[in-house]
Formats: structure tokens, sequence, C-alpha cells
């Protein structure tokens, strides 16, 4: 299972606590993974993370207990693909507008037949090519939170929000 979505679940009436990451610094990142905060975004929205800095900023946050949750900077299949062969489970997708933006956010991280992720055995996510089940797997170890940022988009909340794949809004 995906482990923000653990930190939902586990939490009963305590909801998780989390913050941002807005350097593209692997010491600041391990820094604040030991702070305490259960996840924390890693913001390549408006941050000047490129995909390489993403990746060392990932290593240092597994260093701790801290969850990452990767800012994608748009909802684009390419980039997310990237990002997810880099290592990250759990993405926050910015300024989704509708339910059809928000499907396909999630298609993006899954492979066929549910989504539209492009095949690559060899990469950090998949262990290098070590995780022999990972491409029957990966699917469920996404999550999925988007980001509702116009009053047109909060008038579609719904609708966002009941988008299969969803985890969070």
């Amino acid at each position: 299972m995906n482990p923000f979505r653990q930190l939902l679940r586990a939490r009963g009436s305590t909801p998780p606590i989390g913050t941002w990451v807005m350097s593209a610094s692997p010491i600041v990142a391990e820094a604040v993974g030991t702070a305490g905060f259960d996840w924390g975004v890693l913001d390549m929205e408006h941050t000047p993370l490129d995909l390489m800095t993403l990746v060392h900023l990932l290593q240092a946050v597994g260093n701790t207990k801290m969850v990452p949750v990767v800012r994608v900077p748009w909802n684009d299949t390419v980039t997310i693909k990237r990002v997810l062969d880099a290592g990250a489970t759990t993405l926050l997708v910015p300024f989704v507008q509708n339910a059809d933006e928000a499907a396909a956010a999630v298609a993006a991280t899954r492979y066929p037949p549910q989504g539209v992720r492009g095949m690559a055995g060899m990469s950090r996510a998949a262990h290098f090519g070590l995780k022999p089940d990972y491409l029957a797997t990966a699917n469920r170890g996404m999550a999925v939170i988007v980001q509702i940022e116009t009053e047109s988009a909060l008038a579609q909340l719904e609708a966002i929000g009941g988008t299969e794949g969803v985890d969070a809004v």
C-alpha cells in the first residue's frame, strides 16, 4: 500500500502533519525529514528542482520517516512518468480544473490497462530491474492528490474529488 494513504488511514482523528520543502538542497530536505513531520511536499512547481535534484531529495528523505509528496510542475503525462520512474509514489498535481483533468492525472500514474504510464523496467522505482513484480504491483502503490486553485475548480469539487484514483484534494 502507498505510504501516504497509510498515513491518512492510520492517524484516525489526528490528521498527519506535513510541510513543504522549498529548497533544492538534499541536506535541507533530510533535515526537514528528521524534524518530525509525517509528510513533506518536494515542490517542483515553484522551486529550481529538476529531475536529478528530485532523485537526490528522494534519497535524502528516504533516510527519514517523512513520506515524500512530489508536486509536479504541471499535469503533464511525460513529466509525471519521469517523476514516478525516479521513485516518487505520491504526487500532488497542481491547477486541476475538472474531473477530466483529475482523471488524466490519475491515468498518468498508472500502467495500462488502468492508465497511460509508459513502461520502464530498469528505473529507480523498479529498483533498477531487481523488483520483478514492479510492473504488476506499481499501480496499487501510487497516490494522487489534486490541487484546486480557482473558483471554477472549487465549483467542480465533488466531481474532482469523486474521480477514481484521486486520494486527496
